[in-house]
């Protein structure tokens, strides 16, 4: 199947960047090459574009949907997280701009033999990058019930997931689970009948967190974000959008520490612990999808944007 993919807050994350014509820039969730595509119209010739993106799928669409801008373009499949390893493949110390899309790509949840989605039966996968070992299958056989539920707590925020840990381990006592239907199935049967009726589907947050424990979303986040400041020239903007509130928090509390990395009591009258200022805050609360937006692509309801500059 084709790659597709509609590009979230295309025009706010343009504008944040607020892109030099001159500049290097980073997209480090590359996916088709939407956001990648309308930054390299911004620059001149002398402007470079680096995307980064684990799914060899995603490259391999975005690398067609790019080739008019030619060496301005490079192309990685690597994680974000390894930014400082990419940029030092290619000789660059310092960039203008980066920007993450944290999650599931529309071509992900729609490419059945993923195994992202809970609407049809594909193979427990959910692997973002197919090179890895661990899929889905493995974290739902193999994890402990107690395991199971503290991810299906914390990354799905589910009520119900000490039960459906517990469901999960009853039924791979039979067999190993194989399918999304099969695991969709289990996490119905554990939730009650009035919490079902309320309205999405039973399966969408434990799919969520399975999906977040699989390729590591938030830690990747979380280890990221300091590093990707560094890598800022003066003047620099880091974007990133998210879908998830869990996601939205280490984005906030990340860019208020290096806002303000003081570590000393409030009551000290003068900072002694000697930590600087990296830069500021853009987006004081942040940027969210327009009704105009959200009514051609609904996927884009939960996205929020947040923005901040190195000084």
């Amino acid at each position: 199947m084709d790659f597709k993919h509609v590009s979230v807050l295309l025009n706010e994350t343009i504008e944040g960047l607020n892109i030099k014509p001159d500049g290097i820039y980073v997209d480090g969730t590359l996916g088709g090459g939407g956001h990648a595509y309308e930054v390299l119209k911004r620059l001149s010739p002398k402007g470079r574009l680096i995307g980064i993106d684990q799914d060899g799928e995603a490259l391999r669409a975005a690398d067609q949907r790019l080739k008019e801008f030619g060496e301005q373009v490079t192309l990685a499949r690597d994680n974000y997280c390894e930014i400082d390893r990419v940029l030092e493949s290619l000789g660059i110390e310092k960039v203008d701009g980066i920007l993450l899309d944290i999650g599931v790509s529309s071509y992900q949840l729609d490419n059945l033999e993923r195994g992202f989605s809970y609407k049809s039966d594909a193979p427990l996968d959910m692997r973002m990058d197919t090179r890895q070992s661990l899929t889905a299958a493995d974290v739902v056989n193999s994890y402990s019930e107690n395991e199971l539920f503290t991810i299906i707590k914390d990354y799905g925020e589910e009520r119900f997931a000490r039960n459906i840990a517990k469901k999960i381990v009853q039924s791979r006592e039979d067999k190993p689970l194989e399918t999304t239907q099969e695991l969709s199935e289990i996490i119905q049967s554990a939730i009650p009948m009035k919490a079902k009726a309320k309205g999405g589907h039973p399966a969408k947050k434990t799919f969520q967190a399975i999906r977040i424990e699989v390729n590591r979303e938030l830690a990747v986040l979380k280890e990221s974000i300091d590093k990707m400041i560094e890598r800022l020239n003066p003047g620099g903007r880091i974007c990133i959008i998210t879908f998830h509130s869990l996601e939205d928090r280490i984005v906030k509390t990340k860019f208020r520490e290096n806002e303000n990395p003081c570590t000393c009591p409030p009551d000290f009258p003068v900072c002694v612990c000697g930590k600087k200022s990296k830069g500021r805050v853009i987006t004081r609360k942040p940027i969210v999808p327009s009704e105009d937006e959200i009514a051609v692509n609904k996927r884009a309801k939960s996205s929020k944007l947040r923005i901040f500059e190195r000084c």
